[in-house]
Parts: structure tokens; C-alpha cells; sequence
């Protein structure tokens, strides 16, 4: 045939499989990651035109220069006081994330996940939003409850699944639940807590209430197809929500690279869904903030969503379950070139005057012994794995709003069972 002649000189086709830059054992060169200077990148009027600032979301919105100093139409110019209380609670996040790890380690819980790294991505966008604004985040925004004072005993218990677990043990260690400070409880499953935000921000606009959403996902989330069909919805009904992609390079351990990171940003899919798309140093606490705020005014004043690209590093591994060594090169977290967000953050407030090393010291050690004191608080009321910490009745409860007949029945059933068999733990 004509076609089969026409294609005879043609090369086979091929596919492109995405690899990572370095493995275990490579030396680590980040020279190819393009960073701008601080202060360079524009900030249009937050009613303005997705289409009129594409290039937003290929730069990086960056306010903390190499010298600490905040500069650029980013800067928020926070006061000294909202600088040292977003310090403490990425410094308070980290003790916990220890600990905690620590915890993990010694059989007290079977999993954790810590944020290291990742700490101003969640506590400067806490601090930026009203504390009555809805968060839906995935699994390592732990920052957003220890920035909103949420009780440090109530995060460990969950950990622990233990009997002052609210949530009865039904949830994996690290998926909190919290009504009262506007925090949607935690899933397992990707991406699933994004049309989940979208539709509570249609909700709330449909209400003509004033509070927004916000969400989180990791940048392997994107390619997961709930992202795009929130993203869909948000940019046809300019639902007010701000849509968060954590990009720390690495899902589980596959590298952004099977996400797309190799064609182009993540901030850039904001751009064929008519979204305001920025693409933000997630290291630095400052532009978190600024950007975190300009799309939280957008969204509250029906500009419409945005979606936020967080360019930043998971430092260590996914989670207690996981070990990065295995699969990228151990020289990584180091030669991050965007830095630790908790160390340029202290540094900004020395170069202020506002700080300085020795009460940084004293900090850490303080919040050191405050964790500390949670963890024996927390584990008096027990750890998983040392006998039933929940009646078995109540794997019925906190499932349904009305309990169906059909599991009252079940539930009656397996009470009077355990009662017959002498066991007085079973049962309320």
C-alpha cells in the first residue's frame, strides 16, 4: 500500500520513560534549576485577568533575598510579631514531626509522615487565610492545625489510635480530623479532598457566605483525574478556593517526572482551565504568604480560584514506611538549592534585628519539652498495639448520621455476644 511505502523509511516509534537526574551514589548538581532573584517577579491587582500573567506560573514569586532581606512587590511586610509566631509554629512543627518520628521507630504507632522541609508551605498559608477558612490537605500539611493552636495531646492521640482518639481508630495514623478549626478530615486516597474543596467553596458561594476553601496535593496527585475535574469546576463556576500543589520533587518514590514536571510546570495546568496560576518558592514562608493571601482576597471578592505551585523538597522519606536512599541520591537534601524554609526564616529576623541565634536556641529547646510533655500526656491514655483502646461496639459509630437498622441490629448482636463471653472490656 501507498501508506506502508510512504512510512518504510520512517524510524520505530518510542516511548519517552521519565528518569530521574540522580540516583544513590551520583553526585547531586541542582545548576540546572533555574532561581530568580528575589523581588523580580511581578504581582498583578488580584482582580486582574488570568491571561494577563502567564509568565507567573513559569518564574518563581520569591520576597527573601540570599542576605535575608525581604524584598520585591511580594513582600507582605508582616510585623516582627507575625514573623516570630509563623517561626515558632514551623519550629514547633518540626519538634512534633521528631518526636513523633522517634515515636514510630519504637513501636508506640505503626506510621508517620513528617513535613520536614516542607514546614512554610502549611503554617505561612495558615497564617495568610482566615482561621475560619475551610482546609482540605492531604497528609503532610500537619502545619495548618499547629499554626490554628489545635492541641498537640488530641494530634498525638490520633496518632496513637489510642482511647482519646476522636476518631475511634477508624483512621491511618496522621489523618486528622478537625471540625473546629476548619480542617477536613484526611484520606488516604489522592487527590480526593480537591473536588471535595470545590464543592464546599460552591457551597459557601451559593450560601453568599464570605469564607473560603483552600486544598493541598502533592504533584503526583495532579495526574490523578479528581484534580482535573475540580479544577474544571472551579475555573466554570470561579468557585472561591485556592487549589495548593506541593511540588517537593518526589511522590512515593517516583520523581515529578511521571507527574509531567519534565514538560512543563505544575503551575502552568492552571493556564488551560483559565485559572490564575502562580508558581511560588515554597521554602520561603514570606511568598508563601503573600501568594497565599492575594488568592485568598481573589477568591473572597469573586476574582475566581488559583492554583498555587509550592517549589520545594521533601528532605526525607515519604513517610516511616519508606526509605529515599533506595531510589535518589543521598546528596539531595543538601544541595536543595531553595535552602531549609525554617533557617531562611530565622535569618530574616536576625537581619531585622528582631532575633538572634542564642533565643533561637532556647526556642527549640522549649517547644523541645513542650512536645515532650505531650507525648506522656497523650500516651496515658495509651499506644497502639497495647490492648483495645475503643469498645468493639463503636466500629458502628461515627459512620452514618443515623445508623441503619440493619448494623443497629449488628451492633446489638455483637454486644450481647461479648457480654455472654465474660469479657466486661467489650462493651461501654
Amino acid at each position: 500500500m501507498v501508506g506502508d511505502h510512504l512510512r518504510a523509511n520512517l524510524p520505530p516509534l518510542s516511548l519517552h520513560v521519565p528518569e530521574p537526574r540522580f540516583r544513590p551514589g551520583d553526585a547531586v548538581d541542582f545548576a540546572d534549576v533555574t532561581i530568580p532573584p528575589a523581588g523580580a517577579a511581578a504581582r498583578p491587582e488580584t482582580d486582574a485577568a488570568p491571561a494577563s500573567f502567564p509568565d507567573l506560573a513559569y518564574t518563581l514569586v520569591r520576597v527573601l533575598d540570599e542576605a535575608g532581606q525581604a524584598v520585591g512587590p511580594w513582600n507582605p511586610r508582616l510585623s516582627p510579631e507575625m514573623l516570630r509566631r509563623m517561626l515558632r509554629s514551623m519550629a514547633l512543627v518540626r519538634a512534633f514531626d521528631e518526636r513523633m518520628f522517634r515515636a514510630q521507630r519504637q513501636g508506640k504507632t505503626s506510621f508517620y509522615m513528617k513535613s520536614t522541609g516542607e514546614e512554610a508551605v502549611a503554617v505561612a498559608a495558615a497564617y495568610a487565610l482566615d482561621r475560619d477558612d475551610m482546609c482540605f490537605p492531604s497528609y503532610r500539611q500537619q502545619g495548618l492545625l499547629i499554626a490554628r493552636d489545635y492541641p498537640l495531646v488530641e494530634m498525638m492521640n490520633q496518632i496513637y489510635s489510642n482511647k482519646g482518639d476522636k476518631l475511634q481508630g477508624k483512621q491511618l495514623p496522621i489523618m486528622y480530623s478537625s471540625k473546629e478549626t476548619s480542617f477536613f478530615s484526611i484520606s488516604g486516597n489522592l487527590a480526593t479532598q480537591y473536588p471535595q474543596a470545590v464543592g464546599w467553596a460552591m457551597a459557601s458561594a451559593a450560601r453568599g457566605d464570605t469564607r473560603i476553601a483552600a486544598t493541598w496535593c502533592g504533584e503526583g496527585s495532579t495526574a490523578e483525574g479528581d484534580f482535573h475535574s475540580a479544577c474544571t469546576f472551579a475555573s466554570v463556576y470561579r468557585a472561591p478556593v485556592i487549589l495548593n500543589v506541593v511540588n517537593n520533587q518526589w511522590a512515593i518514590s517516583s520523581f515529578s517526572g511521571f507527574a509531567g514536571a519534565e514538560a512543563t510546570t505544575f503551575a502552568a495546568r492552571a493556564l488551560g482551565y483559565g485559572i490564575a496560576g502562580l508558581r511560588v518558592d515554597g521554602n520561603d514562608a514570606l511568598a508563601v504568604y503573600a501568594a497565599t493571601a492575594w488568592a485568598a482576597e481573589r477568591a473572597r471578592t469573586n476574582a475566581g480560584p488559583t492554583l498555587i505551585e509550592h517549589f520545594t523538597y521533601r528532605a526525607e522519606g515519604h513517610s516511616t514506611s519508606d526509605d529515599p536512599s533506595a531510589y535518589r541520591s543521598a546528596g539531595e537534601p543538601n544541595a536543595w538549592p531553595l535552602g531549609d524554609p525554617v533557617k531562611r526564616l530565622r535569618d530574616h529576623l536576625i537581619a531585622l534585628g528582631e532575633w538572634d541565634s542564642e533565643r533561637h536556641a532556647a526556642q527549640d529547646l522549649e517547644l523541645a519539652e513542650m512536645v515532650k510533655a505531650a507525648q506522656k500526656e497523650a500516651e496515658k491514655n495509651g499506644i497502639l498495639g497495647h490492648g483495645l483502646h475503643q469498645p468493639f461496639e463503636t466500629m458502628f459509630e461515627g459512620v452514618f448520621e443515623e445508623m441503619p437498622w440493619h448494623l443497629k441490629e449488628q451492633q446489638a448482636q455483637m454486644i450481647a455476644e461479648e457480654t455472654a463471653s465474660g469479657r466486661p472490656w467489650a462493651h461501654k
